[in-house]
């Protein structure tokens, strides 16, 4: 039997929310008995099709719906768009449909995790916004409980929806020490859960 993992999907433009993806799979990694996907989506043209090779260049491996249809838990990550998740993460959970019509993703845990360029540049509606069609699929939502001290002490990203990073609108600025620590526990939060609820 293969070990369970948390599938860490994301999509990144500059490398931030890539980042964040990696301090998940870290708390993830603190939890015996599951392990960490690191999975990406490829970029998409502006009428949709898919405008990369079916291998990335670098980084993680582009998600097949066997790896979402598998995973024990989901953390679910994108740069904000306008509020929202990027078009490339959108244009992958738009062809699940079987998923969802076979109830594959009911019963376990999932998180989002964001970031953007400005401070208050839709961090909230963007996790609010990706959890909707998590919700869809049936799926347990989990977010970063105030016991995580450093929800309170961070000066950048990070809310109880999710993990959140600051990238700033010049030179992309580095994850803080609070945010790392939030994607972290997030991570192992949603290990725990996963290896709780599975059947």
């Amino acid at each position: 039997m293969t070990q369970p993992y948390v599938l860490v999907l994301y999509y990144s433009r500059t490398g931030q929310t890539a980042e964040m993806a990696r301090q998940i799979a870290r708390g993830v990694a603190r939890v015996d008995g599951i392990e960490a996907r690191l999975r990406t989506v490829p970029t998409v043209s502006p009428d949709t099709e898919a405008s990369l090779k079916q291998v990335p260049a670098e980084g993680a491996p582009y998600c097949s719906k066997d790896d979402l249809k598998n995973c024990a838990g989901l953390a679910m990550g994108s740069p904000t768009r306008f509020g929202n998740m990027a078009a490339p993460l959108k244009h992958f959970l738009d062809t699940t449909g079987d998923l969802w019509l076979n109830g594959a993703l009911i019963g376990k845990p999932a998180g989002a995790f964001t970031s953007t360029g400005s401070l208050h540049g839709g961090q909230e509606s963007t996790l609010l916004t990706m959890m909707v069609p998590l919700l869809h699929h049936g799926m347990v939502l989990c977010g970063v409980p105030y016991t995580e001290q450093a929800l309170n002490d961070t000066d950048a990203g990070g809310t109880p929806y999710g993990p959140s990073h600051w990238a700033g609108t010049g030179a992309p600025q580095p994850l803080t020490d609070a945010e790392k620590t939030i994607c972290q526990t997030l991570g192992q939060r949603l290990a725990t859960l996963a290896l709780k609820l599975r059947t």
